[in-house]
């Protein structure tokens, strides 16, 4: 048996010691995939990766040595200290501090930050020289990591604090598998998810990330299990960008948790997404070419929610309770891609695809979880309104949606609770006087074989269907499709609704429908039954003050209402006339 020989097989019984309860290396099994001898950690000679020794044959010496390794670090250490000021890993999700590389960790980094030389060994004063001059971790490497570990998986922090701190969505330590192991101290370390000497599994890790399995070891996510994301066996389609470049699984399921984050160098450093926009983590399936519907057209349409337009406002730790949310919208304000699912609902309640995602309820309170879609929508259109101005100048103004759609209100459209009050002859099949709608009933995409969802659309407001406000537009079943959407034009222009001047109105004197009604209703904080039922709320560019001065509409019973105003140069006294629902 040679020295070197005999050398490689010392430093392999030393590396054969427990490590923590991980045994690091098995000398019985250097000819299969667990061998360090058949894997890029192999640096000499006899590597297989394109970085390795130019005449240095032995495989251990390079991280370990038999004579003179330091004393501050168990595992025969042969590489100094060097001593570097990273940039650690910060979230506002995390619920732990973490600090600078500690144990493990700092000596994988002694190769991986690329500020040591890889031959640079303490137990020979001479560099080990590597073929083509190279001397560090060149970063054109994926596993060169660099000093700013802002953009990898947080490491040397103490696991069970995290949870204790709040982070309820980590597995405990003591329900961790045996790969999975903290150091010592209960630090969470490098080798938590990596075994150095191990490729069995590719990229060093402990076990495989097939189907997520190492990552849901230790993220217990709620509602991750029956997620689409989770679940769904599509595939791309070789169009576009690769979804998965470097993977090696090929469904949305099998990469899992890997569809959005990158555990080191992510693009979008808070929550290592793998895109630093957003939106680009979601598009880049979501483009019909692995999931079936093209979101990423719905968003070049005219009118749409500008995820493109914000980078880096939303935060998964808002809070509408204690203020200060920044106007912004991403997909992750109305999606939550650990819980989105296929699968319909009923109005109110949110669709499968909404889960998980935080709302604000009917009376202005923040909820984690919305449980109605309109919550979702309530968090912008609400009391944090992302709109400053009107659509339509009206004779009672109020952009907050919560308020136009609460209970007791004179009128609304049926979103928040089934109608009332009186009879709608007008309304199309299925729709009943008991019915409740959603918000995105009217906005939405204006392509119904589309994706639906208020994405984008080509109508004004993200409507589904065009709506014509302007005054004089000529009546057609067109230019009011989104109201004729749900209710019979046959029986809103014949008189049988029993507003017996719908068609007067409305087609002979080319009146909007938005001229005297407000889609979604009049808030019981500024409007009455008597003057506000039947959605009315006068378009006052349109509709003007009478020669008396007077504006105003009147129910006044038994089917029987009465108005005072100037209208298209027509001054109305306090005509009586019979009137209902529409």
């Amino acid at each position: 048996m040679n020295r070197t020989h005999n050398f490689v097989l010392t430093a392999a019984l030393l590396l054969g010691m427990l490590v923590h309860g991980v045994l690091l290396f098995d000398s019985s099994a250097t000819a299969d995939a667990a061998s360090i001898l058949t894997s890029k950690h192999n640096l000499s000679t006899s590597g297989i990766g394109g970085v390795k020794a130019a005449t240095e044959s032995r495989v251990c010496i390079f991280c370990h040595t038999p004579h003179n390794a330091r004393r501050d670090t168990p595992f025969l250490w042969n590489r100094s200290d060097r001593t570097t000021n990273y940039i650690p890993y910060t979230s506002s999700t995390m619920f732990a501090q973490v600090g600078q590389p500690t144990g493990a960790s700092k000596l994988c980094l002694s190769c991986h930050d690329g500020t040591i030389a890889l031959g640079a060994v303490l137990s020979q004063p001479e560099e080990i020289a590597f073929i083509g001059g190279i001397r560090f971790l060149p970063p054109n490497r994926t596993s060169y990591l660099g000093t700013d570990l802002s953009d990898d998986h947080p490491v040397s922090f103490d696991y069970a604090a995290s949870i204790n701190q709040g982070n309820i969505e980590l597995v405990s330590g003591s329900a961790l598998p045996k790969e999975i192991q903290l150091d010592g101290s209960g630090q969470l370390q490098c080798t938590a998810c990596h075994d150095p000497h191990d490729d069995s599994w590719g990229n060093f890790l402990v076990i495989s990330n097939q189907y997520s399995q190492l990552c849901t070891s230790c993220h217990n996510k709620g509602g991750w299990a029956n997620s689409s994301h989770a679940l769904s066996p599509a595939r791309w389609n070789s169009l576009g960008v690769d979804p998965w470049e470097g993977s090696d699984y090929a469904t949305v399921a099998e990469n899992g948790c890997e569809n959005c984050h990158r555990p080191h160098s992510a693009g979008n450093h808070q929550r290592l997404l793998q895109r630093e926009y957003e939106e680009d983590n979601c598009l880049v399936c979501h483009n019909g070419n692995v999931a079936g519907s093209n979101l990423e057209e719905e968003l070049t349409k005219p009118y749409l929610h500008p995820v493109h337009l914000y980078r880096g406002v939303h935060d998964a730790a808002e809070s509408f309770t204690l203020g200060g949310v920044a106007n912004h919208v991403e997909c992750e304000d109305c999606h939550n891609p650990h819980q989105v699912a296929n699968g319909s609902s009923t109005a109110p309640s949110v669709f499968p695809k909404n889960r998980g995602v935080l709302g604000i309820d009917l009376g202005g309170q923040q909820i984690e979880e919305a449980q109605n879609l309109y919550e979702i929508c309530f968090k912008c259109h609400a009391d944090n309104n992302v709109l400053t101005v009107p659509s339509i100048t009206r004779q009672l103004d109020q952009l907050n949606t919560r308020l136009e759609f609460s209970s007791g209100n004179p009128s609304s459209h049926p979103v928040t609770a089934a109608g009332g009050g009186s009879p709608v002859p007008s309304l199309l099949a299925p729709y009943t006087g008991s019915s409740i709608i959603y918000c995105t009933d009217c906005h939405g995409s204006d392509n119904p074989t589309g994706p639906q969802g208020p994405h984008g659309s080509f109508h004004e407001h993200l409507l589904v269907e065009r709506y014509e406000t302007s005054d004089m537009t000529s009546e057609s079943s067109g230019a009011y499709a989104l109201c004729y959407k749900c209710h019979d034009r046959d029986v809103i222009l014949s008189g049988r609704s029993n507003f017996s001047l719908h068609k007067k109105h409305v087609q002979m004197e080319n009146t909007p429908c938005a001229v005297c009604h407000d889609p979604h209703g009049i808030s019981a904080i500024q409007g009455d039954l008597l003057s506000h039922n039947n959605l009315i709320n006068f378009d006052v560019t349109v509709v003007l003050p009478n020669s008396a001065g007077e504006l105003y509409y009147t129910d006044e019973g038994r089917g029987m209402s009465s108005c005072a105003l100037l209208c298209h140069d027509k001054d109305h006294s306090a005509n009586g006339f019979g009137i209902g629902g529409n």
